[in-house]
């Protein structure tokens, strides 16, 4: 796919089943999230794939997460559901460290920007996915369970797979006008 064709007409895919991707595929898709824009060559971020019996996991995690948060049973359960919705799951951190010259909302901005790459990367292999956030990322044991330490950021939850319904809904591409301006 070309790439400029593949970046004008982003879409992500929430229903998302079998095959996750695999081998060079999965490596292809980490690789370009390690090519972002990286102020200082910090690398600030990680990657950790949850599939399989990760899943099962990450829902009794977020599962836990909900109940310690009192939330009503239908957000429980939704929390619960949530690692099903795709095979794999590459929860994304930004791994920040103090630096005199690239401050932590560049390090979040390069690592947000992994995600965004790694879905097309994805997409360019016959995969798709979608990004989610939420109050997840934030929470306090959800983010202990991923190994965030305080200076850290979980930016999302790029959600992976095959997408279950071919999109015929056409890109429909905005007026760039009122998006945009000349200093």
């Amino acid at each position: 796919m070309d790439a400029l064709e593949l970046l004008v007409n982003r879409r992500s895919a929430s229903r998302l089943s079998e095959p996750a991707p695999t081998g060079e595929a999965l490596e292809n898709i980490i690789r370009a999230g390690m090519r972002v824009p990286d102020h200082g060559t910090l690398q600030p971020w990680r990657f950790i794939i949850v599939e399989k019996e990760g899943r099962e996991r990450l829902s009794k995690l977020l599962e836990n997460a909900a109940r310690d948060s009192q939330l009503d049973e239908k957000a429980i359960d939704k929390a619960t559901q949530s690692p099903f919705r795709a095979p794999m799951i590459i929860t994304v951190i930004a791994h920040c460290q103090d630096h005199p010259k690239v401050p932590q909302w560049e390090q979040v901005a390069s690592a947000s920007c992994a995600v965004m790459a790694m879905q097309m990367a994805a997409v360019a292999q016959g995969f798709n996915g979608i990004w989610r956030s939420g109050p997840w990322t934030d929470n306090e044991s959800v983010r202990q369970a991923f190994g965030c330490r305080e200076q850290d950021a979980i930016v999302g939850f790029l959600y992976l797979g095959t997408p279950q319904l071919k999109s015929s809904t056409t890109v429909i591409h905005p007026d760039t006008a009122p998006f945009v301006s000349y200093f």
